[in-house]
């Protein structure tokens, strides 16, 4: 196989690496969204409900994407550099799990709520780290 072949395959990896994060970030998100619609929120009628709902499944949406495109510009980085990605689609898992996890426990102990902007670089930060780590070259078994 070429180089240039080689690297093409690897970017198509780390696109569809990024579009299954992107999808399990939503996956969790929109999860996480029911529950703190239906057990964590008040509202006081049927449309406040669907309203709650509504506003929290866009922001997960948007989150989502976001970590998307960070997966897909660190995975990039990777890639250019030849570290092919590995088992992208348990990576892909672990990000939505990471998110599930960071959320939930905010939004069940509030004091562990950082704000806006530390929770963004917070998942951004994992996202980075999720995706180096399944970079890493593999060890020769002796």
């Amino acid at each position: 196989m070429t180089d240039e072949t080689s690297g093409g395959e690897r970017m198509k990896i780390v696109i569809g690496y990024a579009l299954w994060t992107t999808l399990c970030a939503a996956a969790a998100g929109v999860a996480l969204s029911l529950v703190h619609t239906w057990f964590f929120s008040y509202h006081p009628s049927r449309p406040g409900l669907w309203s709650t709902l509504f506003e929290d499944v866009v922001t997960t949406l948007g989150i989502a994407a976001g970590q998307g495109a960070v997966a897909l510009v660190s995975g990039s980085v990777l890639a250019q550099l030849g570290r092919p990605l590995h088992a992208t689609v348990l990576l892909g898992l672990v990000v939505g799990l990471f998110d599930f996890v960071m959320n939930f426990l905010q939004m069940a102990v509030p004091r562990t709520e950082l704000g806006w902007v530390p929770d963004l670089v917070i998942l951004a930060g994992a996202t980075v780290a999720i995706t180096a780590f399944g970079a890493r070259i593999p060890r020769a078994v002796p």
